[in-house]
């Protein structure tokens, strides 16, 4: 398997009927997306009242991540882009709800329904235009803007990416944050060019503001501190940093003085238009209150 299938072909089409049981049947993926999933769902701090939660699996394939969400007894709606992965989720007999959709068009969902939600290695498919119809942009503004309103307050988003580069990962940054989410992005094993793994931490509603960003794991399995994050690696979103600057004002007021008004009452009485007489009033500048 090619280490950037996204550059191969679409999703629903690159793991078809073969890619996707071969994906299932592998036993270091079912592996790694136990551990990226048993880490997500330590990102999203969810409160240890005994009480399940309903949690959205973005991307689910074929239910490996789901099955770590059901083992730690919470329920789960999964929705992939992929019929081949999702017949093989039927097959194992997964435990949540499963629905065939395009996060790119935006979830379905009712609004203040999800207590959280994590995706695997799922949201940088959209930085890739795979249609004319396509525009990255928007697909991620859909998908952001749509997962917002079905998270209740408070709720946290936990996305592992591998981005491509830089700018595709100030582009999901970015989208995120215009979304109206806050957070930011938690490296683990920032050291490490093969364990190095990325998580996108995101918080919505007004409990957000309070709300602390976790710390990544070294190699030891520790926390790390800001020190040992380089600068670039620990991005966070503020909720000052979301309003959009004020549009300039187009044009300029002060350059239209009384040789401009002169000059354009005698273009007017030129086109034979009735125009009032200049006098020593013509173009003063009224006083602030009279």
């Amino acid at each position: 398997m090619a280490s950037r299938p996204e550059a191969i072909a679409p999703p629903e089409i690159f793991y078809d009927d073969v890619e996707a049981r071969k994906y299932t049947s592998s036993s270091r993926i079912v592996q790694i997306q136990a551990e990226l999933s048993e880490r997500a769902l330590e990102l999203l701090a969810l409160p240890e009242d005994g009480v399940p939660k309903l949690l959205l699996d973005i991307g689910c394939g074929s239910g490996l991540s789901g099955e770590t969400l059901s083992e730690d007894g919470h329920h789960w709606i999964g929705l992939d882009i992929s019929p081949s992965m999702l017949n093989i989720a039927v097959e194992r007999e997964v435990e949540g709800d499963l629905l065939l959709a395009d996060m790119g068009q935006g979830l379905g969902l009712r609004p203040g329904v999800i207590d959280g939600a994590i995706s695997i290695s799922a949201v940088q498919w959209l930085c890739n235009a795979d249609k004319s119809s396509h525009n990255p942009r928007l697909r991620l503004k859909a998908f952001f803007t749509s997962l917002y309103k079905c998270l209740s307050n408070g709720a946290r988003a936990v996305f592992q990416v591998y981005p491509e580069n830089i700018d595709q990962r100030e582009l999901i940054l970015n989208a995120a944050m215009r979304a109206g989410f806050a957070g930011g992005i938690v490296v683990d094993f920032p050291h490490s060019s093969k364990k190095r793994k990325e998580f996108l931490v995101l918080t919505c509603g007004q409990r957000s503001m309070n709300a602390s960003m976790p710390n990544g794991k070294d190699e030891d399995g520790e926390s790390c501190s800001d020190d040992d994050m380089e600068e670039d690696e620990n991005q966070t979103v503020c909720i000052s940093d979301r309003h959009r600057p004020r549009k300039k004002l187009k044009g300029n007021k002060s350059s239209k003085g009384r040789e401009w008004i002169m000059r354009k009452k005698d273009q007017m009485r030129r086109r034979g238009n009735v125009v009032p007489p200049n006098t020593k009033y013509t173009g003063r500048k009224r006083k602030d209150r009279f």
